[in-house]
C-alpha cells in the first residue's frame, strides 16, 4: 500500500484539493445535518438528544407527503418530457447542414439554461399574466377567454413541466449532439449504400449509438428533478402551493423560515436516502438490461 502511494504520489497530490473540497462542502454537511436531525436543535440555545422523534413526525406529516407527491409528479414530468425533448432536439439539429444556421440554433436552444430561475420566472410570469401577458393576448385574439396559468391548480403542474423543459432542454441537447458527432461515419455510409433511408439510419444507428450517453444524462436528470428547488420557490404562490410545493422547498420552509433546523435536516436526510435509492434502482435496471 505504501509502495503504491509512493509510486502515484503526484496523482494523489493533484486530487487532494478535490477530496478536501468534497469533504468540507459535501460530506461534512451531510454528517452534520444527520446529527442535527437527531437533536432538539435550538439556534443559540441548548441541543438535546431527540433520537428518531423527527423521523417519526415525518411519517405523519401530511404537508411533507403532499410535497413529496408533487416532487414525483412534477419531477416525473420533467424527467420524461425533458429527456425526450433533449434527444429529439439533438436529432433534429444533427440534420441541419448549414453550419452558421446550426450554430445559431444551438445558441438559441441553449441560452435559457444560462439564466437563473429568478430571471426566467419573471419573464414567464409576465408572458402568462391573465390581463396583459402576450400569451393571453394571443388567446383573446382567437376569441377565447384568457387563462390564469399561474393560479389555476388544474394546469399549474403541466405549466411547470413546460417551463422546466424550455429552460433545460438545451443542456442535454448539446451533450447528445456531441455524442452523435462521435458515431462512426462509415456506419452511415454503409447504410446509405444498402438503401437505408435517413429515418432508418437515425433509428438503427444514431439512437443505439447514443445509448451510453442516454444512461448518464438520464441519471443526472433523475438526480436533478428529485433535488429541484429554484423553480418551485420562484413560481409558487399561495393559490397553487398544494400543487407546486416540492420536498426541497418544504425543507427550506421548515428549516429556515420556521426555524426548525432539526426537522428540516431530518427531511433533507430522508430525501437524500430517497434519491440514493432511486439512483441505485436505476443503475440495477440498466445493468440488468445490459446483461440481457
Amino acid at each position: 500500500m505504501l509502495k503504491l502511494l509512493s509510486k502515484n504520489k503526484g496523482i494523489y497530490i493533484l486530487i487532494l484539493p478535490a477530496l478536501i473540497y468534497f469533504a468540507v462542502f459535501s460530506y461534512f454537511p451531510i454528517v452534520n445535518g444527520f446529527m442535527m436531525s437527531l437533536q432538539h436543535y435550538s439556534i443559540g440555545g441548548e441541543h438535546t438528544f431527540a433520537g428518531l422523534v423527527h423521523y417519526r413526525e415525518i411519517l405523519t406529516d401530511i404537508d411533507f407527503w403532499r410535497a413529496f407527491r408533487n416532487t414525483l409528479q412534477i419531477g416525473g414530468g420533467n424527467l420524461i418530457v425533458g429527456f425526450i425533448m433533449q434527444v429529439l432536439l439533438a436529432l433534429l439539429l444533427n440534420e441541419i447542414t448549414h453550419k452558421k444556421f446550426k450554430k445559431l440554433t444551438q445558441t438559441i436552444i441553449y441560452t435559457p439554461n444560462l439564466f437563473s430561475w429568478v430571471a426566467i420566472g419573471g419573464i414567464w410570469i409576465s408572458l402568462l399574466a391573465p390581463d396583459t401577458g402576450m400569451v393571453n393576448e394571443i388567446i383573446k385574439w382567437f376569441g377565447m377567454e384568457p387563462i390564469n396559468f399561474m393560479t389555476n391548480v388544474k394546469i399549474i403542474q403541466p405549466v411547470f413541466i413546460f417551463l422546466n423543459t424550455w429552460k433545460s432542454a438545451g443542456y442535454g441537447c448539446i451533450i447528445f449532439l456531441a455524442a452523435i458527432t462521435g458515431i462512426d461515419k462509415n456506419l452511415y455510409e454503409a447504410a446509405a449504400i444498402d438503401g437505408a433511408s435517413r429515418f432508418k439510419q437515425t433509428l438503427y444507428i444514431t439512437i443505439p449509438g447514443l445509448y451510453s450517453t442516454m444512461k448518464v444524462v438520464f441519471m443526472l436528470n433523475l438526480i436533478s428533478v428529485l433535488r429541484m428547488f429554484s423553480q418551485s420557490y420562484v413560481l409558487t404562490n399561495y393559490a397553487v402551493i398544494d400543487k407546486t410545493q416540492v420536498a426541497m422547498t418544504y425543507t427550506y420552509s421548515m428549516g429556515i423560515e420556521n426555524f426548525r433546523m432539526d426537522y428540516g435536516s431530518a427531511i433533507a436526510f430522508i430525501m437524500l436516502l430517497f434519491t440514493s435509492v432511486f439512483v441505485l434502482i436505476y443503475q440495477m435496471f440498466v445493468r440488468k438490461k445490459e446483461v440481457d
